[in-house]
């Protein structure tokens, strides 16, 4: 990285983003590094205390200790210059995209450029009278992907600088005296945060990680420092969780469901871990992890703080921490779609996993899970809108099955800081009218494919008129699939011009196929995410 000042164009086209990307990896790891010594230490430190005793021993063990805070207070510095490289390199990324659009709009237009960006007309291809008009639009588009290369050197720059004088000056502090409850309004946990010192909010990542990774209102790059820390923790706590259900002899059905549900929580624990340790771009920010239950996650790819597009994804049944990067590479595709339509863009998606999905059809027949969700991920949305750096990004709430109506629910109950929603696969959102949704009806997008048998779904009262007509207990649940109908079971169909709102095409990939690549539906979804 240079020092501060503008970038040329030789440098632009010359520079390897992933050589960057893989430098912020290899910071990554020592945090690893240090996190394993620093627990050495405190084994040894232990082992001393139970042989030695006195004055030597005791200065001996406050040695110990001290070296040991070091350590752990250097894993959120090693982190943060992860993310700091991490996110020049996505800058540097956009502004290669935009150098790379410039020189093709060049090429089609019969502008020359020189090796130092100099541009001017091709006499034998552009006309004297177009002459001025065409090479000022070749060298604004120049100069703006040099600009955002500038600021990108610059920013970087100035924020290693601030690490350099921090780890200098001494990383802790005292706690602040006041903290925040967990259910906070964002607005407030932002104010508060931006009122602290630099000391301050490391001393609260690296003595209270529970507290800051969880605080929506707290920047995502400080979530995801917190965060970190604590996933030695929650392995440990689903391993003997693990060990637990293993050494129960004999074991009935229900210790044998459990154990067998932690094992996939751990093998998607380490699959995340494994895409959080990667040089992968974009890199993945984790904003809140619980190991609880079917577990729950929130991952972005991408820095939402400082994207100007944001998709907020919300899974629907049958999502937990067993296939959290299956649901994350949804969001990934979304994003490299929107990539392709975009170059340049600085996007990030968000994988919100933070509520109790369904597991059986007779659970997500009803909306008590989603209502539960809904001021969570209301609070959520709010965090992203506090956290982010001006100027606001759009933001996109985009639901799917179940996840839909946990969308629809949490934005008729308590609003959605949002500037668009989008449904894929939706059994009802809850409201009949795209109106009773908080956003302008424009705003509010929806595909089903034409095999999704979402489509078949009923209303509990035509399953009760059915059951009252004679059929059976089974032919009720099949009652589901009776025919098509712009009732679903949490209301109209959103897809439906009934609604009122808008749709986008979806080829036949079924219930889970939105994703897929040559799914028209990719692009709408991409599409509405970048307001297009």
């Amino acid at each position: 990285m240079s020092a501060p000042g503008p970038v040329g164009y030789a440098q632009l086209s010359m520079v390897d983003p992933a050589a960057w990307r893989a430098t912020g990896s290899a910071w990554a790891s020592l945090a690893g590094v240090a996190e394993r010594r620093a627990g050495e230490l405190a084994d040894g430190s232990t082992a001393l205390r139970t042989g030695w005793s006195g004055s030597a021993a005791e200065s001996a063990g406050a040695r110990l200790t001290g070296l040991r805070d070091e350590l752990v207070a250097l894993v959120p510095a090693a982190i943060e210059t992860d993310q700091v490289l991490a996110e020049f390199a996505t800058r540097l990324v956009a502004a290669r995209a935009r150098l790379t659009a410039a020189v093709a709009l060049a090429a089609a237009t019969g502008v020359l450029i020189d090796r130092r960006g100099g541009v001017r007309a091709d006499p034998a291809r552009v006309p004297s009278d177009r002459t001025g008009a065409t090479v000022a639009q070749v060298a604004t588009a120049l100069r703006e992907a040099l600009d955002l290369a500038t600021t990108a050197d610059v920013e970087a720059t100035t924020r290693l600088a601030r690490l350099t004088e921090a780890a200098g000056s001494g990383w802790t502090a005292r706690p602040p005296s006041y903290r925040p409850p967990p259910n906070a309004e964002p607005g407030l946990v932002r104010r508060w945060w931006a009122g602290l010192t630099p000391a301050e909010r490391r001393w609260l990542v690296v003595h209270e990680p529970e507290l800051t990774g969880r605080l929506d209102g707290v920047p995502a790059d400080t979530r995801d420092q917190a965060n970190r820390l604590l996933l030695a923790a929650r392995r440990a706590a689903l391993v003997a969780r693990w060990e637990q259900l293993l050494a129960r002899v004999p074991r009935g059905p229900l210790e044998v469901v459990g154990l067998r549900s932690v094992e996939a929580a751990l093998s998607g624990l380490d699959a995340l871990v494994a895409r959080l340790e990667s040089a992968q771009q974009p890199r993945a920010y984790l904003l809140g992890l619980d190991v609880g239950g079917e577990g729950r996650a929130v991952v972005a790819l991408g820095n939402p703080d400082r994207a100007t597009d944001v998709l907020t994804y919300v899974p629907g049944m049958t999502a937990g921490l067993d296939d959290a990067t299956g649901e994350l590479g949804r969001a990934a595709r979304v994003l490299a779609r929107g990539a392709e339509l975009a170059p340049g863009t600085q996007t990030s998606a968000v994988l919100w996993l933070d509520y109790d999905a369904p597991d059986f059809l007779h659970e997500a027949a009803w909306d008590g899970q989603a209502r539960a969700a809904g001021e969570a991920l209301h609070r959520f949305q709010e965090g992203l809108r506090a956290t982010h750096d001006d100027p606001p990004a759009r933001q996109t709430v985009l639901g799917h099955s179940y996840g839909s109506l946990v969308v629809g629910t949490a934005a008729r109950d308590h609003g959605l800081a949002a500037d668009a929603l989008v449904f894929v696969g939706s059994p009802g959102v809850g409201v009949t009218q795209a109106a009773d949704l908080g956003l302008p009806p424009g705003q509010v997008w929806a595909s089903t494919a034409p095999d999704d048998v979402i489509r078949l779904t009923r209303p509990p009262d035509e399953l009760a008129r059915r059951a009252v007509l004679g059929a059976s207990p089974v032919g009720t649940i099949a009652g589901w699939l009776a025919g098509p109908s712009d009732e679903l079971w949490f209301g109209r169909d959103p897809a439906e011009p009934g609604f009122g709102g808008r749709t986008f095409p979806s080829g036949r990939y079924g219930h889970t196929g939105y994703w897929h690549p040559d799914n028209p539906a990719l692009d709408g979804m991409a599409r509405v995410m970048l307001g297009r």
